[in-house]
């Protein structure tokens, strides 16, 4: 029995969960009393509770697709677009330690406090909500997405347009499969006029009973409603469930797909060799080595600035709670993320050329693989990692609109009515990431997005943290001129016609066709281009064209082959500025483009701090003795001795000189302690141990 193309197993699965999950909202909902309760749990949390608080808010199911996806589309190297946080964990040994000491409940008060401005503080309350209607939206789309790919619409029930499309879409594939010698003129004609079409988006492998809309509006309605009730208590216990939920999801499907495809001998067999490199080649995917550590830059500097980090440090009882349930729920993640890479190479062994959009491998696989009951589980999975991230970031963008937007504006009101405004609030950033889900159907160009975006505020708390002599007009100025090439622009461009249209921004790099060697498959075997599966057999490969400052350049009629040329895609505004100095970028592969935007994206608003900053007025010395005493300034058993001892502090401030590296200078950098030996350098060799198990996992089976 279905419904929509879900079993009624399926179905009471998701029923149940969902209920369990709105009980425990009104229950932690029970104890909030006031805004401390309601946006950091009281300050309470221990190592348990932060071990899976952080988990569940760093672990979506968008990143589980984004992995699959891109390792689905481009091979292992694929992976980077999310595995490179790999190497910026350590980093959040010595974060959470910092915003602990901080003693602050956002990221905005982090910005009125170090900067002694609430404009600043506003600044990025402003930022952050609008773009948590973004970063809200991905777990939407993928949900969505998901849920879209488990419900496919048979070919019976096609409409003649619905079923002509599909089978473009299979004509294409077909085509694609072809050398480009195997080719008639004719079919390579036809090959030329189907890509526009799929570059376009107006080919789909399959049509699904799922309408997005509608499941995004359901699916929003019960997470608002559960934080709602429960603030960040709420999404603490919750998540430690999802917590568990997320790892099945995460499993399921690997021995299933294994053994499908015969194991790893049979997944080298059906996977072309060059997709199982950690870095894929300049040639043949979009991450080479020096777009990975240009990303792992660009990532490094805006890791910082994700607004749920200040509010799940703070919920800690102590610094070291807060470092070890950030640590341990983050390296637990990134060995998760190992087997979302497996799953995404099992998807290419046995389904590649025959999904329209690499988002949709996931869920594809889940309803090809998976019984009536374990698809439901599946589904409950998905939800849930979403889930775990929606609700802490609703509950953190609530108190940053109370704290640095409303409060200031409307003092001394009851905590009874900022409560009230703090759950509109939440239902209203949960329910505007509908939007955002709608407007931006890739996956991919949202994570590029993420990555970057972030920067700009990522730069200001890294040097605020460390350099005295940063000022708030530096800040200020940044942060406006860098939202202007980061966020407006490349939006703004996208959205104008005198743009897309502009010749000078049509621009693409050079096509070209290249020949490598490489195993043969069971595809080669099945065409006669080998004798047996290992044997070493040529293959020719056309690089198309890649816009340069456009993500995409197409023809605005795909039947036409003389057509005019219009720009899709996100505008980079990085790429464009570095033209201005008669830079030429079409002999660049795509991966050299992805590096040089996100060394642009790193380094960029560095130089403008620090520029800025020494032709301007620096905050009052005073005020910089408390500030950075509290961070010298171990966080002490009750609040009361806590309080005495930052007093003390900003009342003697050589007391701490000692502890400084760099004392009597502008430079605020902590001489590390025996904790922080131990813990940044046990969290890199975790780093060598999971680089390793990736090894081992892309080579067993390799003949």
């Amino acid at each position: 029995m279905e419904f929509l193309g879900l079993h009624f197993l399926d179905i009471i699965v998701l029923l149940i969960y969902l209920l369990v999950i709105l009980w425990l909202g009104k229950k932690a909902g029970e104890v909030n009393d006031s805004t401390d309760e309601f946006f950091l749990a009281g300050r309470s949390l221990g190592k348990f509770y932060q071990f899976f608080l952080n988990f569940g808010t760093s672990t979506n199911a968008d990143q589980a697709v984004a992995v699959s996806r891109e390792t689905y589309r481009q091979g292992v190297g694929g992976m980077w677009i999310q595995f490179l946080v790999l190497f910026v964990t350590p980093f959040y040994w010595i974060t959470s330690l910092l915003f602990r000491r901080s003693r602050l409940t956002t990221l905005g008060d982090y910005f009125t406090e170090r900067f002694q401005s609430r404009f600043v503080g506003g600044l990025f309350a402003v930022f952050t909500l609008i773009m948590t209607f973004v970063g809200g939206g991905i777990g939407y789309m993928v949900a969505g997405k998901t849920m879209m790919a488990i419900t496919p619409k048979s070919a019976e029930v096609l409409t003649v347009e619905e079923r002509t499309v599909v089978e473009e879409f299979k004509e294409l594939q077909e085509l694609g499969d072809l050398s480009l010698s195997e080719r008639t003129p004719g079919q390579n004609e036809r090959y030329h006029v189907l890509n526009q079409k799929r570059m376009r988006g107006e080919l789909k492998s399959f049509y699904s009973y799922t309408d997005p809309v509608t499941f995004y509006i359901i699916y929003g309605l019960i997470v608002a409603v559960y934080t709602m009730m429960g603030g960040f208590r709420a999404a603490a216990i919750t998540d430690a469930i999802q917590g568990i939920l997320i790892i099945v999801f995460s499993l399921i499907l690997i021995p299933l797909g294994l053994s499908k495809l015969g194991g790893f001998e049979g997944l080298h067999a059906s996977v072309p060799a060059f997709k199982f490199e950690l870095f894929g080649s300049v040639t043949l995917s979009d991450y080479g080595w020096y777009t990975v550590f240009a990303m792992f830059c660009s990532q490094l500097v805006a890791i910082v600035a994700v607004a749920t980090m200040m509010q799940t440090a703070g919920s800690a009882t102590n610094e070291n709670s807060a470092r070890f349930g950030i640590i341990g729920g983050m390296f637990l993640k990134r060995l998760l993320m190992l087997f979302w890479i497996l799953a995404g190479l099992i998807a290419l062994g046995l389904y590649q050329g025959k999904i329209h959009d690499p988002d949709l491998a996931w869920g594809f696989m889940s309803h090809d693989l998976l019984l009536p009951g374990a698809l439901g589980l599946m589904l409950v999975g998905i939800l849930a990692a979403n889930m775990s991230s929606l609700d802490a970031m609703s509950v953190s963008n609530s108190a940053l609109f109370i704290r640095n937007l409303y409060q200031p504006l409307f003092p001394n009101k009851s905590e009874r009515h900022y409560l009230l405004v703090g759950r509109i609030i939440i239902g209203t950033s949960l329910l505007g990431g509908i939007g955002a889900a709608l407007y931006i159907d890739n996956l991919l160009e949202i994570f590029k997005y993420l990555i970057s975006v972030p920067a700009i505020f990522g730069a200001a708390i890294w040097l605020g943290y460390t350099w005295r002599r940063l000022t708030k007009t530096a800040v200020a100025i940044e942060v406006i001129v860098c939202f202007i090439l980061f966020a407006i622009i490349p939006n703004l461009f996208l959205s104008m016609d005198w743009a897309r249209k502009n010749p000078d921004f049509l621009v693409q790099t050079d096509g070209y066709s290249h020949v490598y060697k490489t195993p043969a498959l069971n595809d080669d075997v099945a065409a006669g281009r080998a004798l047996k599966v290992g044997d070493s057999v040529e293959k020719e490969v056309w690089i198309e064209p890649k816009g340069i400052f456009f993500e995409r350049v197409v023809r605005q009629n795909p039947e036409e082959p003389d057509s005019p040329l219009i720009g899709m895609g996100r505008f980079e505004a990085e790429i464009w500025v570095m033209s201005w100095f008669g830079i030429d970028f079409t002999g660049f592969k795509k991966s050299q483009l992805v590096a040089t935007r996100f060394f642009f994206n790193a380094f960029f608003p560095f130089f403008l701090l620090f520029t800025l900053s020494l032709v301007t007025r620096p905050v009052d010395k005073s005020h910089l003795d408390y500030f950075f005493g509290k961070i010298y300034t171990p966080i002490q058993a009750s609040n009361e001795d806590d309080k005495q001892a930052v007093a003390f502090t900003a009342e003697n401030p050589d007391s701490i000189r000692a502890k400084k590296l760099f004392p009597d200078t502008n430079w605020e950098f902590a001489k590390p302690d025996k904790m922080d030996w131990i813990g940044f350098g046990g969290s890199w060799a975790m780093v060598g141990f999971i680089i390793l198990l990736l090894w081992l996992m892309v080579t067993i089976g390799k003949g």
